[in-house]
């Protein structure tokens, strides 16, 4: 098998030849018309330099979401790194395994354990009755561990990213729950429903991960309320009182905190408000340390992120070696340096 591009070592003058995916196809018009791609594997992405008009032939029929066989070598343009394609053709779907197109969390059984043994220690029956109304279906569980946590380059963006991201929110959740005294078990139940419809509005079976029409028009938070409610009127009997699907309801209805942020209601219980700072802070932090490890954003020995970065609202970011002498001056055992 070919091997994989490393995009995030690449620098200018290199050459490529290499099966890439179709990540986006911009199409400008105006008094030059141009196209860009957007190309990328699991590595990284790449712009293509601009198609112009009568270059463009070679990139028709081509859209998102397709393999393509790609030669080129790359260059740089306003510091930015592009690259220059001579040759470009449609490759056989299924010819490259996903896993190599498109970042992945890796192996999710750690994560299945984690999430098994919470939910297997819930001591309020009514509540583990509900969170095993998804967490005991296999079909659920098979779309849950492939789902993104994002479209685009959104945090958690990888396959898997959901499972992890849930992991992160039950785990902080919890622990913000017991400092403040509140229903730590209320708040892992939300951690593990809060964004169950993204299963549902998200696609990543061909690489790209999109928005799907549900996605776009309904949304994953009031999906995933959708979802909860035909989940209990299917079971056998009530899973729990109407009190309390009314607070599980809430906890998915408000995760995003404000109502900017597509949330229907802003949270109203002490365990709503720890399950929005905890899903914020499991988002949040993973940005930042995707951004860290981005050669784009950080190329060699950048200090300063070399744009904002729009998944932390649009801050820069600052990245400063920092040892504090954990590995620097070592003492003998009279105590000389």
């Amino acid at each position: 098998m070919e091997q994989l591009l490393d995009i995030s070592t690449l620098s200018a003058g290199e050459d490529v030849q290499h099966p890439l995916l179709v990540l986006e196809v911009v199409a400008r018009g105006g008094e030059h018309p141009r196209t860009t791609m957007l190309l990328g594997n699991r590595t990284g992405r790449i712009e293509t330099a601009p198609f112009w008009a009568g270059r463009d032939d070679m990139i028709r029929g081509l859209g998102k979401g397709m393999l393509v066989q790609v030669v080129g070598k790359t260059t740089k343009y306003r510091e930015a790194l592009q690259l220059e394609v001579t040759s470009i053709r449609a490759l056989p779907k299924g010819s490259v395994p996903l896993a190599d197109l498109v970042p992945s969390v890796g192996p999710v059984e750690r994560y299945w354990q984690f999430v098994d043994e919470a939910r297997g220690k819930l001591t309020a029956t009514r509540l583990r009755a509900v969170v095993d109304l998804f967490y005991t279906d296999e079909a659920f569980r098979e779309r849950y561990e492939q789902c993104p946590g994002a479209p685009g380059t959104g945090h958690h963006a990888s396959l898997g990213g959901l499972l992890q991201h849930t992991c992160e929110v039950a785990a902080i959740g919890r622990q913000m729950a017991r400092i403040a005294k509140a229903d730590d078990e209320l708040v892992l139940a939300g951690a593990l429903l809060h964004d169950i419809g993204k299963t549902e509005c998200y696609t990543w079976e061909t690489g790209v991960f999109d928005t799907n029409e549900r996605g776009r028009l309904v949304g994953h938070v009031v999906q995933g309320l959708i979802m909860l409610r035909e989940a209990i009127q299917r079971a056998p009997a009530p899973p729990c009182t109407p009190d309390e699907q009314l607070l599980l309801e809430h906890l998915i209805l408000s995760h995003h905190g404000q109502l900017e942020f597509g949330a229907p209601v802003r949270p109203l219980t002490l365990e709503a408000e720890i399950l929005h700072f905890a899903d914020d802070a499991s988002a949040k932090t993973a940005s930042i340390s995707e951004a860290y490890a981005s050669a784009e954003l950080f190329p060699g020995d950048a200090r300063v992120s070399s744009k904002r970065v729009w998944q932390l609202d649009n801050r820069w970011l600052v990245k400063l070696p920092a040892d504090f002498g954990r590995h620097g001056e070592r003492r003998t055992d009279n105590g000389e340096r």
